[in-house]
């Protein structure tokens, strides 16, 4: 598997968890709950993003000189 797709797809599940860990936090009142899926879910949104990026760059360029 390509490392662009690795990223996507590990971001999407760090995305997905802290969406969990964000609403129990909600839920139980846990502020640090809460936070960290907040965190968790911001990092995976990145991590996602820098995926998407390394598609773009693996394309081949279709710009001529």
């Amino acid at each position: 598997m390509k490392p662009s797709s690795d990223n996507k797809r590990v971001g999407k599940v760090h995305e997905v968890k802290g969406v969990v860990k964000e609403k129990v936090g909600q839920i139980t009142n846990d502020v640090g709950l809460e936070v960290e899926g907040i965190g968790e879910r911001i990092v995976g949104k990145i991590q996602e993003k820098i995926g998407q990026l390394q598609d773009e760059l693996e394309k081949p360029s279709t710009r001529q000189n």
